[in-house]
């Protein structure tokens, strides 16, 4: 996967700087901005803005909505974790240089509720190594929307920290043009190569659409120059056939495959393959009746195939072997096939009377989850690939929407799941574990909505939710054993109940704008992972015995996100976000692990007609709120980590109708410096194993982007 390294060579670092300095930004905007020319009556486009987070603006700001489109900084965002961590609240869990695994408030997981198209594909990894945004190409999608906390019931096994909609809108052409398009070229340091193309067809009445991706880079050098393997290469393609009859009615057939491979860190194998299948159907009916708005069905099947092994990208480890009373280090290649099979279908219709707007619905979702084990060395360890888990779930929910005022608004929803896990691991059924879990889960909110346009167009939101969450694949099956005397996870953990209050506000005074979300929660069997040595059992087993076993405590947590702006001029913008979350295991009177430090983003911007400048100031402060060998399945804390700043610039320019170039330098000061949630090094990876590896250094990127 070797790309010619970009800018790395001192005169063209100095001109890229010189000629394109300065540009950052905070506030979401749109990829374009059009202003009215009076006498002409003509539309002119000016340049976009490079986005670094995002707002709250919508549901009086519970909901951010942002544009994946847009170029963001740090460099455009190569799968869905990496686009997620510039919305204020996520974080995430670093493999290398791709595939992190997105935390927000700190929490994880299925916790977070991660949605494309409006269905769910799980990823496959029993130590998640492809985390569901693994397999999603930001750049494919019209808009992503984060509802924050348990405040909608609308979609199946609600998340309870969050619920993430990566979302594409139907096609419509008219009789003058009957084809649309955008592409994107993206190069940096490192051989990073993105491209990005969509392409539609059609007229008022069809169309055919194709969203195709690829990116790559080579592994990167941290800020002393030292190398972290990290190299990648992941491709996407999506093709949609949609069809309008009228105005009201629209169906979409869509197919997508995808793969990829990565180079881990932090992991003692790499991903050698990310295989994705997808097929659904989506069925959507307007204004039925003077009450019935909107019917809406879909039904959708995807197939993950993901193979991760220690020697195909990397030298593999070696290991004693006695062959004829001689014993020799011998190389020692292992490899896992797993797989996840998922049929999710939903239905939901749109009420509306007067004032009040009421949604009902249902939905299914049925996954299997398989694997398989590889070993040359160990033949005893080998195993076909062989079905371990079947999961089904059916839900309805309702919620509702009045419109109490002019300024006041009550929503609320119910929400009844029934979910049913089987434990098909021969291991399981030859001890006579008990396996089958059957649970019925409620989820329910209730929120208060207000608006004061007479205060600086103040809008508030209160909410009070609570969500019942089913131990997921991870927390049932990765770990070594549950809570104590129990004889294995499965049978050994509790559902997880969180009751969480969710307040916040927007205000705009002349120049000045300003907007905040905070929360509380207390969360009654919270699932924490804690690692320690256990002996080598398992039949997925390999490596090193030091693993987690799961157990229930109680915990509560708190924190906000917050954020102000300023315009100094008709030129200059500047704005400040920061974040911050806490928690608190109250069973052991423990800090609760693995949450992301206070984070501070500052921006300052430059606008003009045909081009943009800024630059972006990210500080992060030490976390000293540990606990020691706890936390995720994919991570624990190790040790208080110590704080940091990088300073980032960017620039956009015009330079024609629908052709925009935007250029930008990440971590320009070249700090050396690890994020709190990070990996330990591995030793295969010729890093060292009692150190988190570090973040990339300076990094420059240009990426130029066309419609048609």
């Amino acid at each position: 996967m070797a790309q010619p390294k970009f800018f790395l060579q001192p005169l063209a670092a100095a001109i890229c700087v010189a000629c394109y300095s300065t540009t950052v930004m905070a506030d979401e905007m749109s990829v374009e901005m059009s202003v009215e020319m009076t006498e002409t009556n003509a539309v002119q486009t000016l340049a976009p803005i490079v986005v670094t987070s995002h707002q709250g603006n919508d549901a009086n700001g519970l909901i951010v909505h942002a544009n994946p489109k847009q170029p963001i900084q740090p460099i455009p965002a190569s799968d869905g974790a990496d686009y997620l961590k510039s919305i204020v609240g996520f974080s995430a869990i670093k493999n290398g240089g791709t595939n992190a695994d997105p935390t927000f408030r700190g929490m994880f997981g299925s916790r977070i509720k991660i949605l494309t198209d409006g269905t769910e594909n799980l990823g496959a990894c029993p130590s998640r190594m492809d985390a569901p945004t693994s397999y999603i190409s930001p750049e494919s999608y019209d808009r992503i929307s984060v509802i924050k906390g348990p405040q909608t019931v609308q979609y199946a096994n609600t998340g309870s920290a969050a619920t993430v909609l990566f979302e594409r809108k139907p096609e419509q052409f008219d009789a003058d043009k009957n084809y649309r398009g955008q592409a994107s070229v993206m190069i940096g340091s490192y051989g990073r190569l993105d491209h990005n193309v969509e392409a539609a067809v059609g007229d008022e009445h069809k169309y055919v659409r194709l969203n195709a991706s690829r990116s790559v880079a080579d592994s990167y050098q941290d800020g002393d120059g030292n190398t972290v393997p990290s190299d990648w290469e992941r491709w996407n393609t999506d093709l949609a056939f949609g069809w309008t009859p009228n105005e009201d009615t629209w169906v979409e057939l869509t197919g997508g495959k995808a793969d990829g491979e990565a180079v881990y860190a932090g992991r003692s194998m790499d991903g050698s393959q990310f295989a994705r299948e997808s097929l659904g159907l989506r069925v959507e009916k307007k204004n039925v009746t003077e009450v019935i708005k909107k019917i809406e069905a879909q039904v959708n099947y995807s197939y993950n195939d993901h193979i991760m092994d220690n020697f195909s990208l990397r030298e593999p480890p070696l290991a004693e072997m006695t062959h004829h009373g001689m014993t020799m280090l011998m190389p020692n290649p292992m490899a896992m096939q797993v797989t996840r099979r998922t049929l999710n279908a939903r239905m939901a219709v749109t009420h509306e009377w007067d004032k009040l707007q009421f949604i009902t619905g249902l939905d299914t979702q049925n996954n299997k989850h398989a694997g398989s084990m590889m070993s040359k060395m160990m033949p005893s360890m080998n195993k076909p690939l062989t079905q371990d888990m079947a999961f089904q779930s059916y839900g309805g929910f309702g919620e509702v929407s009045y419109q109490l005022s002019d300024n006041n608004k009550l929503v609320s929803g119910l929400r009844l799941d029934q979910v049913q896990v089987k434990d098909e691991r021969a291991a399981s059924k030859a001890s006579g574990y008990y396996t089958e879990l059957n649970e019925t889960l409620p989820s329910a909110f209730i929120r208060f909505e207000n608006k004061h346009p007479e205060h600086d167009n103040g809008k508030t939101y209160i909410g009070l939710g609570y969500v019942e969450r089913m131990p997921d694949y991870w927390e049932l099956f990765s770990p070594k054993h549950g809570n104590a005397g129990t004889t294995n996870t499965f049978n050994g953990v509790e559902t997880e109940k969180t009751l969480q209050l969710d307040v916040g506000y927007q205000h705009e005074h002349g120049a000045f704008s300003s907007w905040a979300s905070a929360y509380a929660g207390l969360i009654q069997d919270f699932i924490l992972m804690s690692y320690h040595d256990h002996p080598n059992t398992g039949e997925h087993d390999h490596g090193s015995t030091f693993s987690a076993g799961a157990k229930n405590v109680d915990a509560t947590i708190a924190g906000a996100e917050a954020g102000i702006g300023y315009q100094f001029s008709d030129h200059i913008q500047a704005d400040v976000s920061a974040m911050y979350a806490w928690g608190k295991n109250t069973t052991d009177g423990k800090p609760l692990p693995q949450i992301s430090p206070l984070e501070a983003r500052i921006n300052l911007r430059y606008i003009q007609d045909n081009y943009t400048l800024g630059a972006f100031w990210r500080v992060v402060d030490g976390q000293n709120r540990i606990s020691a060998h706890q936390g995720n399945i994919v991570g624990y804390d190790l040790k208080e980590s110590a704080g940091f700043g990088t300073l980032s610039l960017n620039g956009t320019y015009h330079i024609d109708e629908g052709v925009d170039v935007s250029v930008g330098v990440d971590n320009l000061l070249n700090k050396t410096y690890t994020e709190h949630l990070n990996k330990l090094g591995d030793a295969g990876t010729g890093l060292a194993t009692d150190q988190q590896f570090n973040n990339i250094g300076r990094n420059y990127w240009a990426r130029i982007s066309m419609k048609f």
